[in-house]
């Protein structure tokens, strides 16, 4: 038994090992090809999608929707801002980076979009307004739900797949 920990235990270092090297970007991508660890969720990452093609992912979803949340489940600023959108009755869409296989490349292109790494990256009618502070101050100076009416009517009423609850209001 003994034995067999001692086994174990060095097949967890090596595990550890060849981890921390991927974290780095030591290793090769297509070298490691197990999972990687994004907020509390596993997320394969194969398939995985360009750099260029995450700014266009970003950039399609930002000119289809109204209002979009780049967000993280475990995130109480995300939570916060999908919080306001609900208490105003907007409609939005909301992309989950920690469920997303490219999650960490669909963050690397918001953070050269926007120029800030953070979640949430909440944008209206094409544009950037910033985090869950953000999105809250907005509300309460009463200038959120103005840019939301702005929106163009292509975008206004969209229900696509993943939007918050509620519809859109004026």
């Amino acid at each position: 038994m003994l034995h067999l920990g001692s086994q174990l235990e060095s097949f967890l270092a090596v595990c550890s090992f060849f981890a921390m090297l991927s974290r780095a970007g030591c290793l090769p991508r297509l070298a490691w090809t197990g999972c990687r660890r994004m907020g509390n969720l596993t997320s394969s990452t194969t398939g995985a999608l360009s750099s260029t093609a995450c700014m266009q992912y970003v950039q399609e979803m930002v000119s289809q929707n109204c209002v979009v949340i780049f967000s993280k489940t475990t995130c109480p600023y995300c939570r916060m801002a999908k919080n306001v959108f609900n208490e105003i009755g907007a409609t939005y869409k909301v992309v989950e980076l920690d469920e997303h296989n490219d999650g960490r490349r669909l963050q690397e292109a918001l953070a050269q979009i926007t120029g800030a790494r953070t979640v949430p990256r909440v944008f209206i009618n094409g544009n950037c307004i910033g985090g869950g502070s953000d999105t809250k101050q907005l509300h309460q100076q009463g200038k959120l739900l103005p840019l939301i009416e702005q929106c163009a009517p292509c975008c206004a009423g969209s229900g696509s797949e993943g939007s918050g609850s509620g519809q859109f209001a004026k």
